[in-house]
């Protein structure tokens, strides 16, 4: 008996194959893909392929597109993922600002809203106004759960696990969940609050459950640079990279060997309270000196070509340590001087290169980075589904083919 395989689960098993099949069907887009593809990309059989797609079109997430011609026999038929068979809300809790999306199981934005949001308010109230804003946004789209919710205790958030690459029952709203994005530090497993910088009172809120029971619906809790990585890495930024987010605070989300690094107490990418000035000035979290402190301070001075020093610095010990590939850079405060913020750290990872004989690695603005956070909180519900929690697919295939 091949030990390696003993005890397996088959739900899980059936699970994890639908998950292979619908991100192929995903990632074909509108043009489609047939069984017989989707049997030899997944190395599943021509039969258990059929299963899958039965019980995919039964639950409404997959339709016939037409038909292909063959190379032999009757020409094949082509299946299509149903973009609006699902939903997913991204939630982005900034420090000021609250930002929510809806987007289908495609990944493509449907509805937006913004509004203030005072962060320090404390977790019952920005609670509130977090699902407020959450309805208003579905009542816009019209997705909302609506009359044929269910009871919300059919859907309990310890049951969706945005870490498990098994996707889980499509439930009876189209709505699947709602990812929430924040500044850490946090617990992503439990969904609780740690010590906020600059925001004690938060420690040990129950975020996750919380918004859960007055929404209805499930809730998974990530940072807000995690659920940025995640959103980079599904969009094909690379297996080996730093997102820099620089808006109200400074984080940095890492993906290492194609998955998001979150650490086991989901303390990695705190980079913005790196201290590298041991006389500098205080920051919120207590210590002096810190990357943060000292970027947000060039920025309120005007400096932001001091500041993209600073942060070209804090990039260039994190690229010696890592080993990383790429870094990018995202957030408001870099979307206010983009080019600046580029070009300058960029010039500091090359002098640091030039010094030590090693390869510069690239600099780059992150795709979409005023909304990659938001997007990538929306991913948190989606990459389950689609067997992507962790980013890259564990399976023999080539998106190469699909894109």
């Amino acid at each position: 008996m091949n030990r390696a395989y003993s005890g397996v689960n088959l739900a899980v098993l059936r699970g994890h194959n639908a998950a292979l099949v619908l991100d192929l069907l995903r990632t074909a887009g509108d043009e489609g893909i047939s069984r017989l593809e989707l049997a030899e990309r997944t190395g599943l059989t021509p039969q258990g392929v059929s299963k899958i797609t039965a019980r995919l079109r039964e639950q409404g997430l997959v339709t016939d597109t037409g038909r292909r011609a063959s190379t032999g026999g009757k020409p094949r038929t082509v299946l299509r993922l149903v973009p609006d068979a699902g939903y997913a809300v991204g939630l982005h809790l900034d420090r000021d600002e609250l930002t929510a999306v809806l987007v289908d199981l495609a990944g493509t934005g449907v509805a937006e809203r913004r509004s203030p949001l005072a962060f320090g308010a404390g977790g019952d109230a920005v609670v509130e106004a977090a699902a407020s804003e959450v309805e208003a946004l579905l009542t816009d789209a019209g997705a909302g759960a609506g009359a044929d919710a269910g009871d919300a205790t059919d859907r309990d958030p310890d049951h969706f696990d945005a870490q498990d690459p098994v996707p889980p029952e499509l439930p009876t709203p189209r709505v699947l969940g709602v990812g929430v994005a924040l500044p850490g530090p946090l617990d992503h497993s439990s969904g609780v609050l740690h010590r906020v910088t600059g925001f004690p009172e938060w420690d040990g809120f129950p975020l996750r459950d919380a918004l859960a029971t007055r929404l209805g619906l499930p809730v998974v809790v990530d940072k807000d640079t995690n659920a940025a990585a995640l959103g980079l890495a599904l969009a094909g930024c690379g297996d080996s990279f730093a997102y820099l987010h620089l808006g109200t605070g400074l984080g940095a989300g890492l993906v290492l060997g194609g998955a998001p690094y979150r650490g086991p107490r989901t303390g990695a990418g705190e980079f913005g309270h790196q201290v590298i000035q041991l006389d500098g000035p205080p920051c919120g979290c207590g210590n002096r000196g810190c990357i943060e402190a000292l970027c947000l301070a060039a920025v309120a001075a005007g400096s932001f070509d001091e500041a993209a020093r600073v942060l070209g610095e804090g990039a260039a010990n994190m690229v010696g340590l890592l080993d990383i590939d790429l870094v990018l850079l995202g957030g408001r405060t870099v979307a206010a001087a983009e080019e600046r913020f580029v070009e300058g750290v960029r010039a500091v990872l090359g002098e640091r290169a030039r010094r030590g004989g090693t390869v510069e690695v690239p600099v780059l603005r992150a795709p979409g980075s005023e909304s990659a956070v938001v997007e990538g909180a929306a991913q948190l519900v989606l990459a389950p589904l689609f067997g992507r929690a962790h980013g890259r697919f564990p399976a023999n295939r080539n998106d190469r083919n699909l894109s």
